[in-house]
């Protein structure tokens, strides 16, 4: 049965457009050599996934208000009306108080109002009327408040190809005709397909705040801050000053005069003219109005104004990353070459208990070490030199490297 399972092997080897060597190159004296089964050889690459995109978070700098303060007028600009009386002069006037006659005039008392101030006009200033009324005035000026929502994110997952797909060879039983009496001989090598590998990564990505998925729609938000108002009591203006004349009658002085009831010119009396002096008023100047401007009354507040409008600060947030290990197919495997393996005659009961010993550390061999190279062993061997993606069939010197062994 072993010609027939040399000749499926070879067959198989055949299907892979390898040729093999019927005897090992460079082959040394000393040394033996047996054909492996080589591995796929992969090379492990790491490459950075990304699994959220970097974007600029945006924070929300307010308004900036300048606080001043002003000056609110509480009573308007006038003007003030002074009235300047009339200007007198005192003069001295000779009045007759008897009249000139006779011997035989006949003379009778009267009595005279002597005019000592003429009549004149005052003027008399009324002042302005002015009504207490509440005015509103702007205490904090109107601005715009800038409000920043967080995105909502949506975890989604993705598959990420780790190790591309292949072909191996397998060990597999052959059909029941097989008249081999070594059941070893009745296995036949097969090439089969190996699926790839994947990892499975979350990324999150950003759905916006309005619910329409855009990344960071919706997500500004402008409030108006309306102004905010004071009271203050101020007067108004009702009715404006104005002037309101008054006569001031003329003054008299009575007066005692004897005159003669036949008037006798000067020239002719014998009784001389009897007279006396009187002080009176002489206007010189007339009365008048003068106008003054009157500024308005102003009291101190307390206003804040609008230095700087509200804005947004950008910074930007790097995007995240995960690391990946992909394997990359280096060399495709599946078929035989010679390695150089220890000789039979060479491999000493202890090289096998190093063998067991080290793949019962690495987890591979089970039970009890027994110093045979029996199936438990080639089992495991098998194992791990196809886990490490070594040369498969044999205990080649790569192998007891991997394995920690020196060979002798």
């Amino acid at each position: 049965m072993k010609p027939l399972l040399v000749f499926v092997f070879a067959l198989a080897l055949l299907n892979t457009s390898v040729i093999a060597q019927d005897s090992p190159p460079n082959a040394m004296p000393g040394k033996c050599y047996a054909k492996c089964l080589m591995p796929d050889q992969f090379e492990n690459a790491t490459e950075q996934v990304l699994v959220r995109a970097g974007y600029k978070r945006l924070t929300a700098v307010p308004a900036e208000l300048e606080a001043r303060v002003d000056q609110l007028e509480i009573k308007p600009a006038g003007r003030r009306l002074i009235s300047e009386p009339a200007k007198y002069e005192v003069v001295e006037d000779r009045v007759m108080v008897k009249s000139p006659g006779n011997n035989n005039s006949v003379y009778e008392t009267v009595t005279e109002n002597i005019l000592v101030k003429p009549e004149e006009i005052r003027f008399v200033v009324m002042p302005a009327t002015y009504k207490d009324t509440v005015i509103s005035y702007v205490v904090e000026a109107a601005h715009t408040r800038l409000e920043v929502l967080q995105p909502a994110y949506e975890s989604v997952t993705e598959r990420v190809e780790v190790k591309p797909a292949g072909v191996k060879w397998v060990k597999k039983l052959a059909d029941a005709t097989c008249l081999g009496a070594n059941p070893d001989d009745c296995y036949v090598w097969c090439m089969v397909e190996t699926p790839a590998e994947y990892a499975t990564i979350t990324k999150r990505v950003n759905k916006g705040c309005d619910g329409s998925g855009v990344a960071d729609a919706g997500c500004i938000k402008t409030v108006e801050v309306p102004a905010k108002m004071g009271t203050r009591t101020v007067k108004k203006l009702i009715k404006d000053t104005y002037i309101k004349e008054e006569k001031i009658p003329a003054e008299y002085r009575p007066m005692t005069i004897r005159r003669a009831k036949t008037e006798v010119p000067i020239g002719e009396a014998t009784v001389t003219p009897e007279y006396v002096t009187v002080k009176k008023n002489v206007m010189v100047s007339p009365p008048a109005i003068r106008e003054e401007t009157v500024p308005a009354e102003t009291a101190p507040f307390n206003v804040k104004s609008v230095k700087k409008e509200a804005s947004l600060k950008s910074e930007d947030v790097p995007a995240e990353y995960i690391t990946v290990t992909r394997r990359k197919l280096v060399r495709p495997g599946g078929f035989t070459a010679w390695r150089e393996v220890l000789c039979p005659d060479r491999m000493p009961a202890y090289t096998i208990k190093q063998v067991q010993a080290a793949l019962l550390k690495a987890g591979y061999f089970q039970g009890t070490p027994d110093n045979v190279m029996g199936e438990r062993t080639k089992s495991a061997l098998a194992k791990f030199q196809k886990d490490k993606g070594l040369p498969v069939g044999n205990l080649d010197l790569e192998t007891l490297k991997a394995l920690g062994i020196t060979a002798h």
